[in-house]
Order: C-alpha cells, then structure tokens, then sequence
C-alpha cells in the first residue's frame, strides 16, 4: 500500500489516494482512504504482430525503445512482445525472456504467478525496481531478452547499459509523445543520443489506441513506416 496501489488478482491494480504515514522521511503506509483508481488490465493477444517484423531481424532481436503518452498501450504491446518472442512464432525460435515488472502491470503477477500470458520460456521479477531486477536477471538468470517497462532515473541507464555488456537485448519503454518530447527530457536526450536503442517505436490513437504511428532506426533519422498501424 505505501506504492500507493494494489494489484488483484487478473493484473488488475487499484490506486489509492488517502494521507500517507511517514517513518524516517519515507512512506510507511497510507490510512484515511478517500478514494482509489482502477485499472482493468487488458489482454490484447496479437497485439506485437504488426510490430514484430521491424524488430527482430533473422535470429536476432532489436534493442527496443517504445514511446507512448499514458494509456496508449504500451504496456499491452510489452506483454505481447514477451510472448512472442518466448514462445516464437513461424521463422522464429523462441528464446528466453526475461520480465522486469516493478509495477506488476506487464504479467500482473498474483503471488508469484502470473495472470496474463508472456510465454512459457519467460522469467518474471514481480515488484522489483527495475535497475536491480535487470542486474538480478544478468547475474542469474541468463535472458536472451530483458523486458522492463517506464525507464526513468539514471539508474536504469546504468543497468541497460550492463545488460548490453553481457550480450542481452533490451525492450523497454518511456513516457513521450514523439521523438522531440523524448529529447526535451534530459534523462530520455543522453539515452537516444547514446545511440543504444537500434528501435524507436511511437505509439498514439490516430487509428485508435495502440496506433504505431512511428518507427524509427536508433539515430531517429530513418522512419520505417509509410503510414500508422494498427
């Protein structure tokens, strides 16, 4: 409750508002409850197909960075994403995935087992912060692929970048609109400029939610699509 949400069973995650207890400056937990938010996770099973093309090439993956304002479907698109390329599909063998879900909003995990399909051949650390969780999938676990959604402190740069080191791909996504709003924001700047991500996809609603509206290569120059899908 101190995360100020929690998650049900099904991956469906309730937030709360009331007053906050402190203990050292940090938050205890909350108490006076006044209202609460949900948030009825949705599975969308197909969801990565239109992507998928654009971000593996042959055996291999794309390091991947997606860009959506809230609520546009991102993390739907990471969860499919995860299950494709666990469970593979025609002209691609699966490969192992690991998930990175500090929200429990990718695999709405529910005492350790999750709700939503990501594939058979994926790993999941439900509730962790994601810069501790990548280095924990690096030591341990041996992901061809890391998952992890909402990157934002300095940390998870510095973790993404371990995970290239050891030869892991990484899908994540962020918080922008577009390629300009992304590099207005000095956290999101020195990331694209590091020029780590071969994948830049842009989501919207121009079609309806989970539009791809954008995809570019990792300089941003070059722009995949001819028009938004979806």
């Amino acid at each position: 409750m101190r995360n100020g949400y929690l998650t049900l069973k099904g991956g469906h995650r309730v937030g709360i508002a009331g007053k906050t207890v402190l203990d050292n400056g940090k938050i205890k937990t909350m108490k006076y409850i006044k209202s609460f938010n949900f948030r009825i996770s949705k599975e969308v099973i197909g969801a990565a197909d239109k992507i998928m093309p654009y971000i593996i090439s042959g055996k291999d993956v794309f390091h991947t960075l997606i860009l959506s304002p809230p609520q546009m479907g991102k993390t739907t698109l990471l969860r499919d994403i995860a299950r494709k390329l666990s469970d593979g599909f025609p002209g691609f063998r699966g490969v192992k995935v690991g998930i990175v879900d500090e929200r429990s909003e990718i695999a709405g995990c529910w005492h350790g087992l999750p709700q939503k399909a990501v594939g058979m051949k994926t790993d999941i650390l439900d509730g962790c912060p994601k810069a501790a969780g990548i280095m924990m999938m690096i030591r341990s676990m041996s992901p061809k692929v890391i998952i992890t959604d909402e990157i934002g402190r300095e940390e998870d740069a510095l973790a993404i970048q371990e995970a290239l080191n050891a030869g892991i791909r990484i899908i994540t996504s962020a918080h922008a609109s577009d390629i300009k709003d992304a590099l207005s924001r000095p956290f999101l700047s020195r990331l694209l400029e590091s020029r780590i991500f071969a994948r830049i996809a842009v989501l919207g609603n121009s079609l309806g939610v989970g539009t791809l509206e954008k995809i570019y290569t990792g300089d941003y120059s070059t722009q995949l699509l001819s028009k938004p899908i979806r």
